[in-house]
């Protein structure tokens, strides 16, 4: 079965309150047909980062992000990923306010996992960005996972 990282975004998506915002909204729901329907289909995977950045905010809508992450496998954060995400800034890839979004990157490639899952179009699912990190990854001797928004996963 191939695997998936959801990171912090898609967790917060999946249990928020509907937006007034269109495109909001839609991104919710898009969030909510990928649990339902193809969240079977993988190996689901997060990490304590990602819990970490669940546990932000209001104590009510943290819950109900640590809740569902209760029911997903951890990935351990190890020397390798740390300097994995430090290099990737490093090398200027990410700038160095996104450390956290290179931490979920560099955990995310260096276990392996086929797929990380998000709606940080910024810094992670960005055309511009996945291609350099694709490259940098290759340098490395490691495959950048498919870095996508649940929309572009939701069809076999």
């Amino acid at each position: 079965m191939e695997s998936v990282y959801l990171e912090t975004t898609f967790i917060s998506y999946l249990v928020a309150k509907p937006s007034r915002d269109l495109v909001v909204a839609a991104h919710q729901q898009t969030t909510h047909d990928w649990w339902a329907i193809r969240r079977a289909g993988f190996d689901c995977f997060a990490s304590n980062l990602v819990i970490q950045e669940a546990q932000a905010g209001d104590a009510i809508e943290s819950q109900k992000r640590l809740d569902i992450l209760a029911r997903l496998a951890l990935l351990d954060a190890t020397e390798e990923t740390e300097k994995f995400a430090a290099a990737i800034i490093e090398c200027g890839i990410l700038p160095a306010k996104a450390a956290l979004d290179a931490a979920h990157v560099a955990l995310a490639t260096i276990h392996r996992i086929d797929f990380l899952l998000t709606w940080n179009c910024r810094h992670l699912a960005n055309a511009h960005i996945m291609r350099g990190l694709s490259h940098f990854c290759a340098d490395q001797g490691y495959e950048l996972p498919v870095i996508c928004t649940p929309e572009e996963l939701l069809e076999e």
